[in-house]
């Protein structure tokens, strides 16, 4: 089934309601699925047929999803890269799988001077000024047709990631996938149908459709979530009326600083790690708003979650005395497991008794690995697979490389990533969350980071050097093994989500 059918259905069951507002317009699920319809005819009229692949590099807002959904329609495969990965890896990723069409803003049309795999592509379209040697894409409205015929294992989006080598690996998600997504979605965000959702992670746009909601495209630059327009985002939610919204915590802690959160029934958060103190915050700001942390990856969105109000005063004391982030049970869609830690090995194919015996039991540390049908089993070309996949009979199950535990009502327990934890001979991992999260609880201390720093486990705090700061830590910290405390001007953090410590670059800071 082509995943735009789910959207066939809503515009014909309510064609009248709104599906999406941008800064610059809105647009009923009726007028959304007419102007769809319009693409996929144009994109076949330029000659693409099922199976190839158009690369898109446009600005969030209706325009993307209505080029999106038209290639989705026309049976195409959409491919995504990150403009801000830099040359170098645009290029390694596109060698994996190169494009039949582009479709992109003018400015992102330069690209092709110096990254000749997207010169390389045939069939190009700007969609906004005009850029040389391409077409002007601007699609129509056109009369309600069948979406192309698609398979569970029909390709549809394809996205890249960067492994521990730094190497890209595509993430080829079938239209089956992205359709067990939106049902695993559905559950843990409970979608209700006809709310209205405040979107700043654009992917979680197709469930919205597909679940019949009405998505708000954040007015402010989702590339940088922490530096979000809390002023234009208030005024946004007011007008619209929005009552919920899914984001990394570094959007909720900005709106929050600015002291213009917006008066949501709910709010959904991860992609990095969300830190008891935050949520207590957001909690104090809005006591009758529904806060949830969801926990999920690239790989398996979502893994699991839990309501803030669930958790106890005993749990809380857990994480803040350094026993890790609780991020609930896991979701239906998903099986969970912990095995014991093993970083940098691959794990070899294996029969269904002998991967049973790798399991630990409650309260012992390991790897997490989930398995479903919202769970990706492979990277395009296999790239990747070895060392992030377990074949288990006909069964792939996905390594998170996240280190945590399951405590006896079958909690999760983040952590700290495998790759951060520091290894010392003859001592068990020391993992980053336990001591990051207990130091989270001092007020002062806005972003920290545990390494192992010329040969001593370091922590470092975000911000100016300060004794009683410094003292507070010691003293909270006290039974930790931990040697040092550092203060730094600057603590870096991923592109994406403005959150999760960035160790690479950290690393590089060090050096100098």
């Amino acid at each position: 089934m082509n995943l735009v059918n789910h959207l066939a259905e809503r515009a014909l069951n309510h064609p009248r309601r709104i599906a999406l507002i941008d800064a610059e317009q809105s647009m009923t699920y009726e007028d959304l699925y007419s102007y769809v319809c319009g693409g996929s005819q144009e994109l076949k009229r330029q000659g693409f047929v099922s199976g190839n692949t158009v690369l898109i590099l446009q600005n969030v807002g209706i325009p993307l999803y209505v080029s999106l959904l038209s290639a989705f329609h026309a049976g195409l495969t959409v491919m995504f890269v990150d403009p801000s990965a830099g040359k170098d890896m645009i290029s390694s990723s596109l060698a994996l799988h190169q494009a039949d069409g582009f479709i992109a803003v003018a400015k992102a049309h330069w690209l092709r001077v110096t990254v000749p795999e997207i010169r390389a592509i045939k069939k190009q379209f700007h969609t906004t000024a005009w850029a040389a040697f391409s077409k002007k894409w601007n699609p129509d409205k056109a009369g309600i047709s069948e979406p192309a015929v698609s398979y569970k294992d029909t390709p549809a989006l394809i996205t890249f990631t960067s492994g521990s080598t730094g190497l890209p690996k595509a993430a080829c998600r079938s239209h089956g996938f992205l359709l067990s997504q939106h049902r695993a979605l559905s559950e843990a965000l409970d979608y209700q149908e006809g709310e209205i959702d405040l979107v700043t992670l654009p992917v979680f746009t197709l469930a919205n459709l597909a679940s019949g909601l009405t998505s708000v495209i954040a007015n402010t630059d989702l590339a940088y979530p922490a530096r979000a327009d809390s002023a234009a985002i208030m005024a946004q939610c007011k007008k619209h009326r929005v009552s919920r919204c899914a984001a990394s915590p570094a959007f909720f802690e900005k709106l929050y600083k600015d002291g213009l959160l917006p008066d949501f029934k709910s709010i959904y958060t991860g992609g990095a790690p969300v830190f008891p103190s935050m949520l207590d915050d957001l909690q104090t700001a809005n006591p009758e708003m529904n806060v949830i942390t969801v926990f999920g990856s690239t790989e398996a969105e979502p893994i699991a979650d839990i309501a803030w109000s669930s958790v106890s005063e005993e749990d809380r004391k857990r994480m803040f005395a350094g026993e890790g982030l609780l991020v609930g049970k896991a979701v239906k869609a998903t099986q969970l497991r912990i095995i014991p830690d093993q970083f940098g090995s691959a794990i070899p194919p294996m029969d269904k008794k002998s991967f049973d015996s790798l399991q630990l039991a409650q309260n012992e540390a390991g790897e997490m690995i989930v398995t479903g049908e919202h769970v990706l089993k492979g990277y395009l070309n296999g790239r990747g697979d070895s060392e992030n996949k377990i074949q288990v009979g006909g069964e792939v199950w996905h390594r998170t490389g996240d280190a945590a535990y399951l405590d006896t009502e079958g909690r999760a327990w983040l952590l700290g990533r495998c790759q951060a934890a520091i290894r010392l001979p003859d001592q068990s991992p020391i993992y980053p969350f336990g001591i990051e999260c207990a130091a989270m609880a001092h007020p002062d201390v806005s972003r920290c980071a545990l390494l192992l720093h010329k040969n001593q486990v370091t922590l470092f705090v975000d911000g100016e050097h300060s004794d009683g700061t410094l003292s507070d830590l010691q003293t909270l910290l006290k039974g930790h093994p931990l040697e040092q405390i550092k203060f730094l001007p600057y603590i870096p953090v991923d592109k994406r989500h403005n959150a999760k410590i960035d160790y690479p670059e950290l690393l590089v800071i060090l050096s100098k």
